[in-house]
């Protein structure tokens, strides 16, 4: 199947039905603000390793969380009793990006590179890229960072610090999103720990449905 290539001087997107088994639709373009808002309100997400070609992907089949669906098992229940827990949103949007880059270069390696931590830096300072922070005991325990248009976040990464850290961060932070009647956590691949916390698997049609009423996109 073809893999479309993306003009810098023009912002679209294929149809993101025409993507890969593997999710894969297109390469090149930019990571312009402009384009990066353009390409997650149609599910659309870039993915690449440093240095590369910047590539585009929509999974046909999404790994989502709802909001008021979070699995919190009988032990993180305990956790959470037992601590003192604070959660911050945008306490430091740069810092939880660059702990997110640095966790995982240390173990399974990352995408974060240079170029995006500008660019959702540059989505931050337009009010769209959200990082959130939790604190235990009043350490800086883990975070989470993301974007959020509309009534959808779109889940890009997670650190911890502490055991529980990430877990933390998301269980707070998912119940401020249903309290403001988010739609979902797009968490974009499976992940074991994901699927602990109530990650499930939805088809394209839910999901765009979803998508479409989240951020009012118009056809």
């Amino acid at each position: 199947m073809r893999i479309f290539q993306l003009r810098k001087d023009k912002i679209s997107f294929p149809d993101p039905r025409f993507a890969r088994e593997d999710g894969l639709l297109a390469y090149g373009g930019d990571l312009s603000v402009d384009r990066l808002l353009w390409a997650y309100v149609n599910g659309i997400f870039p993915w690449y390793n440093p240095g590369e070609e910047i590539l585009w992907w929509c999974p046909r089949e999404r790994y989502l969380i709802f909001p008021g669906e979070v699995h919190i098992s009988h032990s993180m229940r305990k956790y959470l009793r037992k601590h003192e827990i604070k959660v911050s949103l945008n306490r430091d949007f740069k810092d939880t990006m660059h702990r997110c880059r640095i966790k995982r270069e240390d173990t399974e390696g990352t995408w974060i590179s240079d170029e995006m931590e500008e660019a959702y830096l540059a989505l931050h300072k337009e009010g769209y890229a959200v990082s959130v922070e939790a604190f235990v005991d009043g350490e800086l325990a883990g975070g989470l960072y993301g974007v959020a248009i509309g009534k959808c976040f779109f889940g890009e990464s997670m650190f911890s610090e502490k055991e529980n850290g990430s877990k933390t961060a998301l269980i707070v932070f998912s119940e401020i999103l249903e309290e403001k009647g988010f739609y979902f956590i797009d968490c974009q691949f499976y992940t074991e720990h994901l699927e602990s916390m109530g990650g499930q698997y939805v088809s394209w049609e839910r999901y765009d449905k979803l998508l479409k009423q989240g951020t009012k996109r118009e056809e």
